[in-house]
């Protein structure tokens, strides 16, 4: 008796790889092991940096915090006790925004925790 495979399956499981391996370069979209470990370590990477991203983001947030209240003589953790302790709830994200394009708003908010 000849051997039995599922040929309909494997045929899908490769085509949805080779469907995420598509614009890589070489062998890495049409030869099906190379494929296989390009996308799963590339599936990999953009779980980790999905994370790693929002970090950034908010590393980035401080830095326009910081130097907009810099402008206004007063360091990013003092501005940030400040704002804390004046029960001021405005996110870092909403902070940074109103620092880079509505400065003057930026002021008031620093005027309000003097």
């Amino acid at each position: 008796m000849p051997r039995s495979v599922n040929k309909v399956a494997s045929r899908a499981r490769k085509k949805k790889v080779f469907k995420l391996a598509k614009g890589s370069f070489g062998r890495r979209k049409n030869v099906w092991t190379v494929a296989k470990n390009s996308v799963e370590k590339g599936l990999g990477y953009a779980y980790r940096d999905r994370k790693a991203k929002k970090r950034s983001f908010r590393g980035m947030w401080i830095q326009r915090i910081n130097a907009a209240a810099r402008l206004h003589g007063m360091s990013y953790s003092e501005f940030m006790g400040k704002i804390h302790k004046s029960g001021i709830e405005i996110n870092r994200k909403t902070l940074a925004d109103l620092a880079m394009n509505n400065p003057e708003a930026f002021k008031a908010v620093v005027e309000k925790v003097k």
